[in-house]
C-alpha cells in the first residue's frame, strides 16, 4: 500500500503536459501579458497552431512551434485543428505505411488541416488546395 501511494504522490508531482492545440482563426497580434495594453511582441499568421498552456479569463498563454510563449485572446483561436510541417521536405502519401505512393510534399512550416487523429505514428491532413493523404507524426508540429 506504501508503494501505491508513493507512486500516487510521484504521478502528482509531475508537471502536467497541456497537450491542447488550437489553431488562430486570423492573423493575431500575441501579447507579453493578458491584457491589450501589454507590450505587443510578434504577429502570428492565420491558422498556425498552438499549444494551450494556461487560460486565463478571455485570454490564453500559447508555445508556437518554435517554443515562444505569449498571450493571445481567447475570441482568436479556433477548435479547428491544424499541424505545421517542420521538416525541409514532408511528403505526404496515399496510405499510412512508408512505401504508400506520395500523393504531394509540402515545404517546411505550410500549414496543413489535421482531417483524421493520429495514429500508429501517422495523421491524415489536408492541403489548402483540398489534397489530402498521410504524413508521419513526427514530421509535424501541433499534436
Amino acid at each position: 500500500m506504501r508503494k501505491l501511494a508513493f507512486v500516487i504522490l510521484l504521478l502528482a508531482a509531475l508537471p502536467a503536459a497541456a497537450l491542447e492545440y488550437l489553431s488562430l482563426a486570423e492573423a493575431s497580434v500575441m501579447y507579453d501579458a493578458p491584457s491589450l495594453k501589454a507590450t505587443p511582441l510578434f504577429v502570428i499568421a492565420r491558422q498556425t497552431p498552438v499549444e494551450v498552456v494556461v487560460a486565463l479569463e478571455g485570454w490564453y498563454k500559447v508555445r508556437d512551434s518554435a517554443g515562444s510563449l505569449a498571450w493571445i485572446e481567447k475570441r482568436q483561436l479556433s477548435e479547428k485543428r491544424t499541424l505545421l510541417a517542420t521538416a525541409a521536405r514532408v511528403q505526404v502519401r496515399s496510405q499510412p505505411e512508408p512505401n504508400a505512393t506520395p500523393i504531394f510534399e509540402a515545404e517546411k512550416d505550410v500549414v496543413l488541416e489535421l482531417i483524421e487523429p493520429a495514429a500508429a505514428g501517422w495523421a491524415k491532413v489536408r492541403h489548402r488546395d483540398g489534397q489530402s493523404g498521410f504524413i508521419r507524426t513526427n514530421q509535424v508540429w501541433g499534436l
